[in-house]
């Protein structure tokens, strides 16, 4: 019997059991309650999670006057997020000492929705919508994660979109800053009747972290909510965004950092991209104790990058380029490089939730079906000129995947204990064809995910909770199949046993702490070959890692704790990791380095420890005052640990950095009004934030003022 059959006939017998006591008042939920739970979040009760949850509402996006994606996230204990371009544009994100590079061991949905362009055959973040789409956050860790894929390794980030409001509304937002900083958003929405609707279009411009470049991104967004019958709903969620940056892809040597660290050599650097996507979800309560959500989804993403170089090295160009000698021809001789590519992805998910009665337990399960189809087309032309669009054509691949995916999750709950066991079965299709060669290959993977978590309510505000659940993050289509022969490639997927405990508490009213022990061992993490210092973009199979820490956070406000009118509030979120290692017998990947081991060397881009912390100010009328601390640890940049920088900036130890940041927001209710400054990196720190393809800085001191009009 297959697992798909294994799984029906689960749910089979569950479905035959008595229904709960409580679960007809259950399906009397309102279409607006049951859209934002069903549709949108995936931890709607984070007492029954058997893990870390995090939600970052609007109250921190808008009360600190987020600036990007980057910003908010850091906010989370766990994540570690560096940047690269300066908006936020390509975020990249880490969870528990997991390399951040392109967000690739990460899963990030929107509204419960897979947000990458192929998120099984190249998880890599190249697209990232900005945070004025969104009305919060939620991070979730542990083992229940398997209830989303396919990867699920480190955590799972949900942005949620808001709700068309119940009476008419009507928002505006402008900003202005330096760096020629400009944004301007509009929303309007209301319901009729059966119908609501809500649409927001975004429009921001910045030159970013350094010298010749520059940013324009447009975002459109809207939603749709019909209420059918009292129990069918539906929601409909178009989106639009629009990117035309002068982007580079590479850093600085390091006498090119030494002498300005801002500089960019790079000025023909040219990203264009859009993508256009739309999901549709389909409620529907039968009144037995099941509820079914179903939502069809689909994007089309494209991107043209034009760059005049693809690392920090002397040669600005691939070899093949013979009319480039060096740093000295760049802007005459030297060609560039155009990486173009179009993503079409697609799929439909049904979950449904079913809640019966087994005598002096109350058990609910969620199960759910996936079938999601992925196609890459990807094109390299390379020119002879440096402002050149055109050229010879080098690469033409296409890349398909297609994913079934199904899983199991349940809550038994007896008294204050609810057990959490549950698994996901991954069965994935990889197909490449070089165009240019005339080859192809096919190859497929199934993996069984399972996990359990426990939780213990010693009272309504708080919970202890523990789980152990096995990682998991499929490998890349171009790097099982190999491109010149067709032939499959072993690279393993990437699988590992996680295990956390911790404990959630509401103190009292006013102060709330949660803390959590972690410990994940790989089995095989994968590498990629740049980062451990080698050459090109293939990923290697880094061997066998540890890594172990604790994640504190909390929040204390004056006005709940001790019944103040003005509030005094602090709020800080904490990650240790002692532990982010290379384990067995591992050796360098780095080029020249022979059978150097790298056993018990610490993992490059895993700072030892995080911390994100802020004190407020707030008014009645709700004026506030705030100011903020980020520090993130030192962190190396090679598996040899590397200590001293190297001539062309890629190796070295990058040093701890801590920045500072303020706002202030003041509400005059006369005008519906709220006006803002603030400020980024306050004491316009230099520091270092990557050196994968050379040095890049962090952003300098960024100002911002500007109003929010609410009618």
């Amino acid at each position: 019997m297959s697992k798909q059959s294994i799984l029906t006939a689960i749910i089979a017998v569950f479905i035959s059991l008595p229904i709960h006591a409580d679960d007809v008042e259950k399906q009397d939920v309102t279409l607006r309650e049951e859209i934002v739970v069903t549709a949108a979040r995936i931890a709607p009760e984070p007492a029954r999670i058997p893990g870390v949850v995090t939600v970052i509402d609007r109250r921190d996006l808008e009360g600190d006057r987020v600036f990007t994606t980057s910003e908010a996230l850091r906010k989370a204990a766990g994540v570690n997020v560096r940047d690269e371009e300066g908006l936020g544009l390509r975020p990249n994100i880490g969870i528990r000492g997991l390399n951040p590079t392109r967000s690739s061991k990460v899963l990030l949905l929107e509204d419960g929705v897979p947000l990458a362009y192929a998120p099984y055959g190249d998880n890599a973040s190249y697209y990232h919508p900005p945070i004025e789409r969104y009305e919060a956050i939620e991070i979730v860790k542990g083992s229940g994660q398997i209830a989303y894929g396919p990867s699920t390794v480190g955590g799972v980030i949900n942005y949620v979109t808001p709700n068309p409001p119940s009476v008419p509304t009507l928002r505006l937002s402008l900003a202005d800053g330096n760096r020629d900083y400009a944004s301007g958003e509009l929303t309007a929405g209301d319901t009729w009747g059966p119908v609501g609707g809500l649409l927001t279009v975004m429009r921001k411009k910045s030159d970013g972290a350094r010298e010749n470049t520059h940013s324009v991104l447009t975002d459109v967004f809207a939603k749709v909510a019909y209420t059918i019958t009292p129990r069918q709903h539906l929601t409909f969620r178009p989106s639009h965004y629009a990117e035309d940056s002068q982007i580079t892809y590479s850093g600085l040597r390091e006498q090119e950092y030494r002498d300005d660290p801002r500089q960019n050599p790079f000025s023909n650097d040219s990203f264009e991209g859009a993508r256009s996507g739309a999901a549709m979800t389909h409620l529907f309560q039968t009144g037995s104790g099941v509820s079914l959500a179903t939502t069809a989804y689909g994007s089309r993403f494209e991107r043209d990058w034009w760059r005049q170089s693809s690392n920090s090295s002397q040669r600005p160009n691939d070899s093949a380029d013979a009319a480039c000698g060096g740093m000295e021809n760049l802007q005459t001789t030297c060609g560039n490089e155009g990486r173009l590519r179009t993503y079409l992805t697609w799929g439909v998910e049904s979950k449904a939730r079913i809640a019966r009665d087994l005598g002096a337990i109350a058990a609910e399960a969620e199960v759910g079906l996936r079938f999601h189809s992925e196609d890459q087309e990807r094109l390299q032309v390379n020119g002879d000129s440096p402002l050149a669009r055109s050229g010879r054509l080098v690469e033409n691949n296409e890349r398909r995947n297609q994913a079934v995916a199904s899983f199991m999750q349940t809550h038994f709950m007896a008294g204050r204990w609810t057990l959490s066991p549950g698994f996901r079965v991954e069965q994935i299709r990889f197909a490449r064809t070089n165009r240019l060669a005339a080859v192809s290959g096919r190859t497929s993977l199934t993996e069984l995910i399972p996990g359990v978590g426990v939780a213990f309510a010693m009272s309504d505000a708080t919970t202890f909770f523990g789980g152990i659940h096995r990682g998991f993050a499929p490998p890349r289509t171009e790097d099982v199949i190999s491109n010149a022969t067709g032939q499959v490639v072993e690279l393993d997927a990437e699988r590992s046993w996680n295990v956390e405990a911790g404990v959630r508490s509401t103190v009292r009213a006013g102060l709330q702490l949660d803390a959590s022990l972690f410990r994940m061992q790989y089995e095989n993490q994968i590498v990629p070959a740049t980062i451990a210092g080698g050459a090109g973009a293939t990923l290697t199979n880094g061997g066998k890692t540890l890594h172990q820490g604790l994640e504190l956070s909390g929040r204390i406000d004056s006005a709940a704790l001790f019944g103040t009118k003005r509030n005094v509030f602090a709020k800080a979120a904490w990650t240790w990791i002692p532990t982010a290692e290379f384990i067995g017998a591992r050796f360098s990947s780095i080029a020249g380095a022979g059978q150097v081991s790298v056993s018990g060397n610490r993992l490059p881009y895993a700072p030892e420890q995080l911390l994100t912390a802020g004190v407020g100010y707030l008014l009645p009328s709700g004026s506030q005052l705030y100011l903020e601390a980020v520090h993130i640890g030192s962190q190396f940049a090679d598996d040899l640990n590397t200590v001293a920088p190297t001539a062309d900036g890629q190796r070295g130890r990058i040093d701890a950095s801590m920045i500072f940041n303020a706002t202030v927001n003041v509400e005059v209710p006369r005008l519906n009004s709220t006006f803002f400054v603030t400020i980024k990196n306050v004491l316009d720190r230099s520091y270092i934030v990557d050196r994968t393809r050379g040095i890049l800085p962090g952003s300098p001191r960024l100002i911002q003022m500007g109003f929010n009009f609410r009618l």
